[in-house]
This record gives C-alpha cells, sequence and structure tokens, in this order.
C-alpha cells in the first residue's frame, strides 16, 4: 500500500512545533548569558587635576625650606593630571553593560585582570596596591625633578598630595609641577595636560587607557597632551579634535619641549 502523504499544511506545522521545541533551550541559553557576569571592567574619563593648583583646599605639591621662583602662580597655566574612572573589582558587569560600553566613543572595556593586575576581586587589597604605586611614583617623581635640577631629595623637603588619585600614571606630572614650583613658570599660561610614569633618572615609560585620558584632557580645557612616545600610535588614531599630541621619551627632553611650546618653537609630534 503506497503511504497517505500528509498536507502541506500539516507539515509547516510540524516544523513550526520542532523549531518552537528547539528554541526554548536556545533562547533559555542566551538569558543566562546576558545575566551573567563576565570578567571585565568598563572605563571612561576621569577626573583631571592641576598639579600647580590645589585639591581639598591644599597644595597639590608643597616645597618647605624654598622661595618661591620667579613666575610660579603667575602665568595663568595649568599642569593637569588625567585619569580614568574604572568600575570597582566586586562591581557585576553583564553582556548589555560590555555592548554599550563597545560602541560608546567615551567608554572601553578592558579584562579585569588588566585593570586590578594585582588584588584580584579584593577591594581592599586593591585600594592598598593602588597606594603603594602612588607612593613609588611619588618618591621616583621627586628624585627625578630634584636630580634634574642638580639637587639632592635632602636638600629639599616636598609633599605631593592628590586625594583619591592613584597608580603611577602621574609620575611625569609631579615632576613637571615640583621644577615649576622651583624654577618657574613652565606652562606659559597654557593648560597642558599629559601622562607617563617617570623612574628616579627621568625616564617616561607608557601607562593604561591614553584614549580615555585624552578625552578627559580635551573636556576640561587642554590644548596640548604630553604622551609618552612609545603610546604614539594609539594616541594619534584616537585624538580629540583639538587636542595638540606632544611624544615625550625623558624629564630633560620634555622640559626642552615645554620650552619650545612657550618660545613658539616647532614642537615633535606623534
Amino acid at each position: 500500500m503506497t503511504e497517505k502523504k500528509r498536507p502541506l499544511s500539516a507539515l509547516f506545522a510540524t516544523r513550526r512545533r520542532t523549531l518552537a521545541v528547539c528554541a526554548v533551550p536556545v533562547v533559555a541559553l542566551l538569558a543566562v548569558a546576558a545575566a551573567a557576569p563576565l570578567p571585565f571592567s568598563l572605563a571612561q574619563p576621569g577626573d583631571t587635576a592641576d598639579v600647580l593648583g590645589k585639591n581639598e583646599g591644599e597644595p597639590v605639591i608643597s616645597i618647605s625650606d624654598a622661595r618661591e621662583a620667579p613666575g610660579t602662580g603667575k602665568g595663568g597655566g595649568e599642569l593637569l593630571a588625567v585619569t580614568i574612572g574604572v568600575t570597582n573589582p566586586d562591581v557585576t558587569v553583564r553582556a548589555a553593560d560590555v555592548a554599550r560600553a563597545w560602541f560608546a566613543e567615551d567608554r572601553a572595556v578592558m579584562p579585569r585582570e588588566a585593570a586590578y593586575p594585582e588584588g584580584g576581586d579584593n577591594v581592599r587589597e586593591v585600594k592598598r596596591s593602588i597606594r603603594r604605586q602612588m607612593k613609588d611614583s611619588q618618591d621616583k617623581a621627586v628624585t627625578a625633578a630634584l636630580r634634574q635640577l642638580g639637587k639632592k631629595p635632602g636638600d629639599v623637603e616636598v609633599s605631593l598630595r592628590l586625594g583619591d588619585v592613584g597608580g603611577p600614571s602621574a609620575g611625569l606630572l609631579f615632576s613637571l609641577g615640583i621644577i615649576d614650583k622651583l624654577e618657574g613658570d613652565l606652562t606659559g599660561g597654557r593648560t597642558i595636560a599629559g601622562t607617563g610614569t617617570i623612574d628616579a633618572k627621568g625616564e617616561v615609560g607608557p601607562v593604561g587607557g591614553v584614549p580615555l585620558k585624552m578625552r578627559a584632557a580635551e573636556r576640561d580645557g587642554a590644548s596640548h597632551f604630553l604622551v609618552p612616545k612609545k603610546e604614539c600610535g594609539e594616541a594619534e588614531a584616537q585624538r580629540p579634535k583639538g587636542l595638540r599630541l606632544v611624544p615625550v621619551t625623558t624629564l630633560d627632553k620634555t622640559l626642552d619641549t615645554l620650552k619650545d611650546l612657550k618660545d613658539g618653537r616647532k614642537l615633535p609630534s606623534c
């Protein structure tokens, strides 16, 4: 006997039911994935701080037993240390958060271990690590600045205060601020931002989050941005309109560049 053929409408109905049944676990899986925490941190442009000014009513840089250098505080310029804001390591980040940040120009997604290489998910340990890095960075910044001026740490007492700003990336700006305080105006009345670690010999090193730091600098009125030369490629590719990038490698050469800027001479570029 020949098998009786089923109507097309019945076949389509069966396929629809099959697809619907198959789709249930897929939808459930997607829902679970969307709700699951991911090992990422979200970042955005953070605060800026003028190292020549005050923080919470106190000078960011204080130099004891030293007369104010000619021109200090009279040029009207600023040296902005810049930061990025990163979600705490214990904050839950989900797929929707990552998707929104991925397509936003002023947001970034980074692996949590890259944002917090020390301390993992322990917020207290992370904060301790950041404070240690900041203290080490400040000590090196003081040593580099005084060494540049032919002084020893015992010759001048320098105190640095910058609230909750942590990590090593403000080292270059601290050194420049100390030299400005001791030797005179470096800015020529401009608002100059920058980032970069510094060692005791004055070598400038790379840092993270340069694209977001540039946005913070541009937002807060900087005309020029000092960037470690090794990060010129990334910085130039994402440079905000109107912000001039100035590559730097050492404290000594950075001072030469700032003098050229004051005198209207040609600057190096990325």
